[in-house]
Parts: C-alpha cells; structure tokens; sequence
C-alpha cells in the first residue's frame, strides 16, 4: 500500500468531473469512481476536506441579464446538491462524512464552522465544503483556496478533467506545452486560467502548494497525494 506525503488535504472538485460525458447532472457510474479514489485515500489515514463546484447544474448568469449576486447564490446552493451526493456515496461504502455549508441549511447540513470542522477530522471524517464561501462574486477556487488555509493545509489537490495545466488550452492548440512545475508569480504573470486570480493569491499568501491534475487519469488521487509524480504543481 502506498504511504502519504500529505496528512491534511484540500480536494477541489469540478461540477462538471461528476457530469462525466453527459454533460450535466450527476452520471452515477462517474461519482463511483471518484468515491473509491477518496475512499483509499481517507484509509491512507490523510484528513480530508473536499470542495465541489457546480457547473454540472447551473454557471453564472447563464447567458442571461440576472442579477449577478441572485445567479452566484443559485450556484452555491447548486453546490449542495453535490455535497449530498457526494456524502451519500462516501457513507455507502462506509466512510463517515460530514457536509458543512457556507450558507446556513441546517436540515440537510451542518453550518460552516472551523472548530468542529477540525474535529471530525480528527475522528477521521470526510468534510465536505458546501455553498462556496458563502459570498457572491467569490468561486469555488477561492472557496478551496480558502479553506486550504483555514484548516492549515498541506496542499491544495486541484482534480480536473485535464491531465495538468498547459501554456494555452490543449483541447484547442494541440502544441500546447505542459508544465510540470510553475511558481504562484509566474502563473499569475502569465494568465494562466486553471484557476482563478484569487485563489492563487491566496495560496500564495499562505504558502499552500497546488497541485493541478486529471482526476480521471490511473489511481490520480492516490498518486497525488502520495507524492507521485503527475500533473503540475504550482508552489
């Protein structure tokens, strides 16, 4: 069994990762996958706090002229719909959890509080962060990025659906050049776009390493956070 580098991690998690290829919702066979890779990496004894975003269920405005504060708490509530999954297929196959949110649900979650957060890891909980940081004009980036910092992360494990974070967008320039290390100055020099502005500052504020990966690629959780090599790590 491999050995963890981190004890403390952050897991950044896209909407749209859960929607697999069908481009919305939830595709149950996909959100298997994911909670067996969080499932063997919690049994590695690494405390967990998983952010979701969702783009699988609603992004911004939509291309319409909403209110820009109404659309960003649509979204944030769209969050929990992916917590609760995500926290019902963890607890299936046996891992305890707990959903915190930003924003007070309080018959379907627990509010966000960062002492009670720490002690279910502690017992060897799952945390899953929900509702963003409750404030519109933030996304879920600066979410992860901030609660990294609150519960005093090691690394910030950033899963995509792109095996790292390349110097233009691979899907359309096939010469596009991977990095396999990038500091916080030079991503934010370059404008690169795996991760917002915000959130990077923040990180580099508080000297949180992030480490930018495909979720889907062999066993990616396990490797990252045993210090495989794999992705782009942003330090």
């Amino acid at each position: 069994m491999s050995s963890a580098k981190y004890k403390r991690v952050i897991i950044k998690l896209s909407g749209e990762a859960l929607a697999g290829k069908k481009g919305s919702g939830i595709d149950e066979v996909v959100l298997g996958e994911v909670v067996d890779q969080i499932k063997a990496v919690s049994e590695l004894g690494v405390e967990i706090g998983i952010i979701v975003g969702a783009g699988n269920f609603w992004r911004g405005r939509q291309g319409t002229e909403m209110d820009r504060t109404t659309a960003d708490h649509m979204g944030m509530l769209a969050t929990v719909i992916n917590a609760l999954a995500i926290q019902d297929a963890l607890e299936r196959k046996g891992v305890p959890t707990r959903v915190q949110t930003a924003l007070t649900i309080t018959r379907v979650a627990e509010p966000y509080i960062l002492r009670k957060a720490l002690n279910h890891f502690e017992k060897g909980r799952v945390v899953i962060f929900a509702c963003g940081t409750g404030n519109p004009f933030f996304t879920t980036d600066t979410a992860a990025a901030l609660r990294a910092s609150e519960i005093d992360a090691d690394v910030l494990l950033l899963a995509k659906n792109v095996d790292g974070i390349y110097d233009s967008d691979p899907k359309v320039n096939p010469n596009a050049k991977k990095y396999e290390t990038v500091s916080y100055r030079e991503f934010i020099d370059k404008n690169l776009r795996a991760m917002d502005m915000t959130a990077i500052t923040i990180c580099m504020e508080n000297n949180i390493p992030v480490l930018a990966f495909g979720l889907f690629e062999e066993n990616a959780l396990m490797r990252a956070v045993s210090g495989e090599k794999i992705g782009t790590l942003i330090k």
